[in-house]
């Protein structure tokens, strides 16, 4: 049986938590064999791993809030109509996302579970999570001091280190190897990794290196380390570009040359590279569960796919 109690309320410090929730249930798809299954033989890893990790990250970092933030639209028509490689290679057959066969039928269980729980979960149209996360972040970052939360993002897409700002402060957790506890980049990590000052730094420096996986071809022959080196003398990609056409003897003839070449793709990737803000997303109830909204349908999912172990370590989570 499960068993929950309502506890006292975090305190107003706690950090609100934003899951980039693909890239944790994909990781969790990985990282968990598919023999975890439901008494029917349905696979659950994707499903007991992202729960799983979600009572980690709630036992750790004690959050007030918590939002699941969705991907509604994987490869939105906006950053394919400025760059057409973006993602191109991850589109199947049918024209959508190629995802493994046995991951697509657990992401409807993990939408019920959360509802279950009633742990937010946000998307928008035309938008990827990138985007909500970046638009509940500058939210965030815009409230009066004595409103404001520190936030976290767990992710395993550094794209989102663009977010990091000690002032918010706005800080991501990345996933280390194994499964023990996230890093947390801050901008002193991303000083000390990357060579750059914060995530706009970061963002311009993605921009000039590009990204494979992403379908970003970059500036050719200028890596990650030339790309920071550059950021960080001229301060953005504004900048360095602005440098190139004052011909500034800090930017070599190649490099120049390089640019001039790029100059089309530098022109969209910046709209392409950085999320979106401003999203209209409404009121988000986004406070931390302490009890479940529902207890007789989680009740009933946790018996139905063979769950109850991770929905029992997220309600103690929850309620600890």
């Amino acid at each position: 049986m499960l068993r929950w109690h309502t506890p006292p309320m975090p305190p107003n410090a706690a950090p609100l938590l934003l899951l980039d929730s693909a890239s944790m249930y994909f990781r969790a798809f990985y990282g968990v064999p598919d023999s975890v299954r439901a008494p029917d033989g349905s696979p659950v890893n994707a499903v007991r791993g992202f729960l799983d990790a979600i009572a980690r990250l709630v036992v750790a970092r004690r959050p007030a809030r918590l939002v699941a933030c969705w991907d509604q639209d994987w490869r939105p028509q906006f950053r394919v109509d400025a760059l057409a490689s973006y993602k191109a290679h991850r589109v199947g057959a049918d024209g959508a996302e190629d995802v493994p066969e046995l991951l697509t039928p657990q992401v409807p269980v993990i939408v019920d579970v959360l509802a279950a729980f009633g742990i937010a979960r946000v998307g928008a149209p035309g938008a990827e999570a990138d985007d909500v996360i970046g638009t509940l972040a500058t939210r965030e970052r815009a409230k009066p001091d004595a409103e404001r939360v520190p936030v976290e993002i767990m992710t395993g897409d550094r794209d989102l280190f663009q977010l990091v700002d000690d002032t918010g402060p706005v800080r991501v957790l990345y996933p280390v190897k194994g499964g023990g506890n996230p890093l947390v980049v801050d901008q002193a990590h991303l000083a000390a990794t990357y060579g750059v000052p914060d995530g706009a730094g970061y963002a311009d420096m993605a921009v000039l290196r590009g990204d494979p996986s992403d379908g970003l071809p970059g500036v050719r022959g200028v890596g990650e380390k030339t790309a920071a080196a550059l950021i960080g003398r001229y301060g953005s990609l504004e900048g360095l570009l602005a440098a190139v056409e004052a011909g500034d003897p800090g930017v070599t003839a190649t490099q120049a040359r390089r640019l001039a070449e790029a100059a089309d793709y530098l022109a969209v990737a910046p709209g392409v590279v950085r999320v979106v803000r401003d999203l209209r997303l409404g009121e988000v109830d986004d406070a931390l569960p302490r009890t479940p909204a529902d207890p007789d349908a989680l009740v009933a999912l946790a018996e139905r796919w063979g769950i109850s172990g991770a929905v029992t370590r997220l309600v103690d989570a929850l309620a600890g």
